[in-house]
């Protein structure tokens, strides 16, 4: 069943994401999604917490918000690092996110084009 709730989840918050995207142009929209899905994280994480319902959670934070946006998943982990005052790791984790993010994206356009020519 769990399975299930995170499936609908992400059909529900991939359609989201595609049709704010058709209404608003790139790369607003993106960004917008991006900071919507991590506000809306936030919220989520405050209120499941105290509520202590696992499929809930498992519906909109895994399911809705990550078929909405990954962006706010890797913003939670941050914020947990913060809370648990692994201020380096965090800054670590920041930059190595990015950094290593940027470059597979660098290196999947590369070895694509080194294929298919």
């Amino acid at each position: 069943m769990t399975y299930i709730y995170v499936a609908l989840g992400g059909a529900f918050g991939a359609l989201i994401r595609y049709l704010l995207m058709l209404s608003i142009a790139f790369p607003m929209g993106t960004l917008l999604i991006n900071v919507l899905g991590s506000f809306l994280m936030g919220i989520a994480y405050i209120w499941f917490s105290s509520r202590l319902n696992g499929q809930g959670a498992l519906f909109f934070m895994t399911g809705v918000l990550g078929g909405f946006t990954t962006l706010s998943a890797f913003s939670l982990d941050v914020v947990r690092l913060f809370e648990a005052e692994k201020y380096i790791y965090a800054g670590s984790y920041i930059l190595a996110s990015i950094i290593f993010s940027i470059l597979a994206i660098f290196a999947g356009i590369f070895l694509t084009k080194v294929i298919i020519t």
